[in-house]
């Protein structure tokens, strides 16, 4: 078994970041954010947004505790993350090159590789739709400048990591800001949001209302996160002793956490604002982005409602694809430690995705864009029990993590939680390929 990786995840950022010794609690929680806010932006991207409009439009809030509940899920999942490249110093795609055969090791790579393409094509598209709603724009040539982001990752990555968290920090700020403005414009029933926050039988016995929630969990964890963020924590230069490593798993998790918190909030008001005001009008099918962005201002009776509802997707789009471009760094040279420039490696990514949206858009037209959305999420959820399942295989394993060694209640969690995120996957696959054969 081999258990050596001789090049550090991300070798031009690899514990480039001090941590101030002796300092408060504060201080420190200071130093170690940053990779949280990079990894909760795959929980809001684009491809999200569709099943929480969808989710709001038709069943009000009922599915509030569905989000809630991914987004617990989403919390472990990658305090797991943490844990794994703290205690290991290895990312995820890394151990599993060091401690699966070269075989696995290969189909586990084209597969992640694929579900980052897949996950990118749903961010460019985000923020191509945004462009033609904002300022009307062609699709096709939005798609085009969405490729701008690649120099922009490869400008601030120069000056430094604490650059590209502050984008991306600034930009979910911008899609929560956007989305507290939403729900006042809305004015949404407080005591019917609290009750969304409740499970509810019948989300189980309304099929299609069942059908929404297995989307909005399906597309809540994707798998590139789980490379990035057991990475990315590695950005740290905590000391390595079992205390000082203890610590850095504590604040790691803490940021993720409360980052995640955030994306819960924006999430739930994705669905409160549709809810509010697309269910409440009557409108029980809006579901594609565009329809969103022409009844949101006449309904609530705001006309900048739209203008700010295409702001919070295009930062929503910028910066999915920035942490996504950056995932796909990780996981090229996590699993087969190829050394390409950094712009060439960034710019293979986005082109994977690129290429093929822009031949279906010139063959297929602009309408086509929601079934490419579709499309993309369910390879996504192809792929992600192949990277949920070895991550939990290695926390749990103490060969692999020593002292650190998940407990057994967690490890009692973790699976409960892979196993139900694995079956609602494969259920939801099931049936979009038989929605698609009737």
């Amino acid at each position: 078994m081999s258990v050596a990786s001789p090049r550090p995840s991300l070798p031009e950022v690899h514990r480039s970041i001090p941590i101030p010794a002796g300092k408060g609690f504060w201080c420190k929680l200071m130093a170690y954010a940053g990779p949280g806010y990079l990894v909760s932006v795959g929980y809001i991207d684009p491809g999200n947004w569709a099943t929480d409009i969808a989710g709001g439009s038709q069943f009000g809030y009922t599915l509030l505790s569905v989000i809630l509940l991914s987004n617990l899920m989403a919390v472990l999942l990658q305090s797991l993350c943490v844990r794994l490249g703290v205690a290991t110093g290895k990312d995820l795609a890394q151990a599993c090159r060091d401690y699966f055969s070269p075989r696995v090791t290969f189909i586990l790579w084209v597969l992640c590789e694929i579900a980052i393409a897949a996950c990118d094509l749903a961010e460019l598209l985000g923020s191509a739709i945004a462009l033609q709603l904002l300022f009307k724009i062609p699709l096709i040539w939005g798609v085009c400048i969405t490729a701008l982001d690649v120099l922009a990752m490869l400008a601030l990555q120069r000056k430094g990591f604490r650059y590209v968290e502050a984008l991306v920090i600034t930009l979910v700020s911008t899609i929560g800001i956007c989305f507290a403005a939403q729900i006042w414009f809305a004015r949404p029933d407080a005591s019917a949001i609290a009750l969304g926050f409740v499970p509810s039988k019948e989300i189980l016995r309304n099929p299609g209302m069942l059908y929404i929630a297995i989307g909005i969990l399906g597309a809540t964890v994707m798998p590139h996160n789980l490379y990035l963020h057991s990475s990315i924590v590695q950005t740290r230069a905590w000391q390595n002793t079992p205390e000082k490593k203890r610590e850095a798993i504590t604040f790691g998790t803490l940021d993720s956490t409360i980052a995640l918190t955030l994306a819960l909030f924006i999430n739930a008001a994705i669905l409160v604002v549709a809810a509010a005001t697309f269910h409440k009008a009557g409108h029980y099918h809006v579901a594609e982005l565009q329809d969103a962005y022409q009844l949101l201002s006449p309904l609530v009776g705001v006309s900048a409602a739209s203008t700010i509802f295409g702001l919070a997707l295009l930062a929503s789009g910028q910066s999915s694809t920035l942490t996504a471009t950056l995932a796909g760094q990780v996981v090229m040279e996590g699993f087969i430690q190829l050394k390409f420039p950094s712009w060439l490696r960034r710019l293979s990514t986005r082109l994977t995705a690129i290429v093929p949206a822009i031949i279906i858009i010139l063959i297929f037209g602009e309408q086509s864009t929601g079934n490419l959305l579709v499309l993309s999420q369910v390879i996504l959820s192809m792929q992600l029990s192949f990277a949920v399942v070895p991550l939990v295989m290695f926390t749990s394993d103490r060969r692999v993590m020593g002292d650190f060694v998940n407990p057994f209640w967690l490890k009692v969690f973790a699976w409960a939680v892979a196993m139900i995120i694995v079956g609602l996957n494969l259920w939801l696959l099931v049936q979009t390929f038989l929605s698609w054969l009737g």
